[in-house]
């Protein structure tokens, strides 16, 4: 951008009179009644109102009345590249490099324009260069650092970043980048330190509030990323990525209806995609209210048919409103999807069980233990269906599982030692009973009034006794 420094007439503000005049004479086919400090007021001011083109024009007088000077050939070079004419840019900084080699506000620019146009190596030499001239340039650091986030050295930018800020750390930008990159080297702690003195040097840098959200989400902070986001959308109400992510993080301290809220400031200022909807989708079946649930997922499967999640999704809202057949049918959607994810096989069987198919519940829970056979939550409903539908020998074999994965679970042994007992297996019973007291002996008691044909002891210590010649 422009920076540079004008004498005051006497008479004050010279503007409109100035750049009125000047007009005037351009029309008459003349502007050689104004002198070098008037022609490059008249560019500034034309620069700052975004009249890119006739501050070009001014910039071109300058050159034609001083072809000596490298100062208009840099501005000719920061306006092309202002107005994209990138090359056009780089030619007018090498006219103005060669007029005077060691001006490092002009390399720094020239930089700026190849790492525009995709060559950071390049802009980099030519920071290098500027820094070597002035090792205190700070924006030469900073579009340094820039370059060298682009070429993914995170490292060596956020050393560069941390010299900037040592020479002017009330530089604008220098704290926001530098969060960035200590946030992808996964200094977490660093990148919010660095959020928070951007903020203090731009209270309202609504961007810097939104990463430090991020970054706060990340450690798991996230009462104080909702309370960033507030600040980011306090700034700007249609920031939508903020409200996105405040709704993100509120569904994960379990706030749903604040989650749902901040997912509908979203479609307020947006149409909403799939992601929108499924996440609102979430919150209102978190809520129990599953008709709005079905509704939202209903409509981000019609923003992407191939959303499994979301088919999924509606599938436990449409089994938690009791309406088996359609929930399945959501099921079977994301099974298509996504044959090889347990949890969808997983809550195909619940709503099977649910809808009284023991034989369709048995071979999905089946299904989901040879896709995940660590899966401790459905061996257990494989183990209580199969005793359910009175395949005991079965049933036994899968509460052996259940206790294998689970071995310090009182409710497992305890479960399996009622399957036990259900079949006859007495010393087998007694045994899992006793293991269950022992890890749980809030239950003895329990225990032994549901099944006092086959607990004995003292009831005044709580100790269980198998029957005779039951010993471990």
């Amino acid at each position: 951008m422009f920076d540079f420094e004008f004498d005051e007439h006497a008479d004050g503000d010279r503007s409109d009179d100035l750049i009125e005049a000047y007009e005037t004479h351009l029309r008459e086919g003349s502007a050689a009644f104004f002198d070098v400090d008037d022609l490059e007021y008249i560019a500034t001011t034309y620069f700052e109102t975004g009249r890119l083109t006739d501050a070009l024009g001014v910039v071109d007088t300058q050159i034609e009345r001083s072809p000596g000077s490298s100062d208009p050939w840099m501005r000719r070079g920061i306006l092309l590249n202002h107005l994209d004419r990138h090359e056009e840019a780089l030619d007018a900084y090498d006219h103005a490099l060669a007029l005077n080699p060691v001006d490092a506000e002009t390399l720094v620019n020239r930089g700026i324009t190849l790492d525009t146009l995709g060559r950071p190596e390049e802009a980099l030499a030519d920071f290098e260069q500027a820094l070597a001239y002035d090792p205190f340039a700070s924006d030469a650091l900073f579009n340094q650092a820039i370059a060298l986030e682009k070429l993914d050295r995170y490292e060596d930018a956020a050393a560069v970043l941390e010299a900037c800020a040592e020479v002017d750390p009330e530089h604008p930008e220098v704290w926001y980048e530098l969060g960035f990159c200590y946030d992808q080297l996964d200094r977490l702690e660093d990148s919010v330190e660095a959020y928070d003195q951007q903020i203090e040097v731009d209270p309202y840098a609504q961007n810097a509030w939104y990463n430090r959200g991020i970054v706060l989400n990340r450690l798991g902070r996230y009462e104080e990323a909702v309370s960033s986001y507030d600040f980011a959308v306090a700034i700007d109400d249609g920031f939508t990525s903020a409200w996105y992510n405040r709704g993100n993080a509120l569904a994960n301290v379990g706030d749903a209806q604040g989650a749902a809220d901040s997912y509908l400031k979203v479609l307020e200022h947006e149409d909403g995609d799939a992601a929108t909807f499924y996440n609102l989708g979430l919150a209102y079946d978190d809520l129990a209210d599953y008709t709005a649930a079905v509704d939202y997922f209903r409509r981000a499967v019609a923003d992407d048919a191939d959303y499994a999640d979301a088919w999924y999704g509606m599938g436990c809202a449409l089994d938690g409103q009791g309406l088996y057949n359609e929930a399945l049918a959501a099921f079977a959607r994301a099974i298509a999807l996504a044959p090889e994810e347990g949890e969808y096989w997983h809550a195909r069987a619940d709503t099977e069980y649910n809808a009284g198919r023991l034989a369709e519940a048995l071979r999905a829970y089946t299904h989901v233990v040879r896709l995940d056979p660590q899966n401790k939550d459905a061996w257990l409903d494989l183990a209580e269906t199969r005793l359910e539908a009175g395949h005991r020998t079965e049933a036994l074999d899968a509460f052996s599982q259940v206790v294998r994965l689970d071995p310090t679970s009182s409710e497992a042994h305890l479960r399996q030692a009622w399957a036990l007992a259900s079949v006859g297996q007495r010393e087998s019973a007694v045994r899992s009973f006793r293991r269950a007291a022992e890890l749980d002996p809030s239950r003895a008691e329990e225990i032994r009034r549901a099944y006092p044909d086959l607990m004995g002891g003292d009831t005044r210590t709580g100790g269980l006794q198998g029957t005779a010649g039951d010993e471990r």
